[in-house]
C-alpha cells in the first residue's frame, strides 16, 4: 500500500515503515504529524485518485530529526569585467517516519509486534552467550601451542647512486 502525499508544496511517495526527508516542518522531534492532502492511494491493486484530494484519508507520521543536507555552492562571474561571487547554502529538513495510511481518526499500533519480537529474540542471546563462553577456551589452548617465528630476511645491499660514464 502506498500514497501520493502533498506535504509543504511538495509531492511525496509514501509506505507504511518509509522514512522521507520533506521541507522543514515546525514540529518538535518526537511528534506526530498527520497529511491530509492524500492525492492517491494505491491499496494492493485499488486505485483511487482524488479530485482533487481523497476525502477523510490522512497519513500518519512521526518526526525523526531535524537535520540539513548537503552545501551547495553558488558561484556567479562575469568574464573581462571583474565580477566574481561565492555564496553556499545548505537546505534544512525534517525526517519524518510514515507509521499509517487509512482513513482518518484510525491509528494502528505497532507496540505489540516489537514486544512479540523481543521475547523470540531472548533464547538466541543465550546462544550467543554459551558459545562466547566457550570460546576462549579454544583461544587458550591455541595459545600454548608453540609457534616458531623465523627471522626476518635481509634485503640485498642497496644499488650504488652513480650514473656510469659516457664514452
Amino acid at each position: 500500500m502506498y500514497a501520493i502525499v502533498e506535504i509543504a508544496g511538495q509531492q511525496f511517495k509514501v509506505e507504511e515503515g518509509k522514512k522521507i526527508f520533506v521541507h522543514r516542518l515546525d514540529a518538535a522531534e518526537g511528534d506526530n504529524v498527520m497529511f491530509e492532502k492524500v492525492l492517491l492511494l494505491d491499496n494492493d491493486g485499488a486505485v483511487t485518485v482524488g479530485e482533487p484530494v481523497i476525502e477523510n484519508t490522512v497519513v500518519e507520521g512521526q518526526v525523526i530529526a531535524h537535520v540539513r543536507g548537503d552545501k551547495v555552492i553558488v558561484f556567479k562571474k562575469k568574464k573581462r569585467k571583474g565580477y566574481q561571487k561565492r555564496s553556499g547554502h545548505r537546505q534544512d529538513f525534517t525526517q519524518v517516519e510514515v507509521m499509517s495510511i487509512g482513513p482518518a481518526g484510525e491509528t494502528k499500533k505497532k507496540a505489540a509486534p516489537k514486544a512479540e519480537k523481543k521475547v523470540a529474540e531472548a533464547p538466541v542471546a543465550e546462544e550467543v552467550k554459551a558459545e562466547v563462553k566457550k570460546a576462549p577456551a579454544k583461544k587458550a589452548a591455541a595459545s600454548k601451542e608453540k609457534v616458531e617465528k623465523k627471522a626476518p630476511v635481509k634485503k640485498a645491499a642497496a644499488k650504488s647512486t652513480k650514473k656510469p660514464e659516457k664514452e
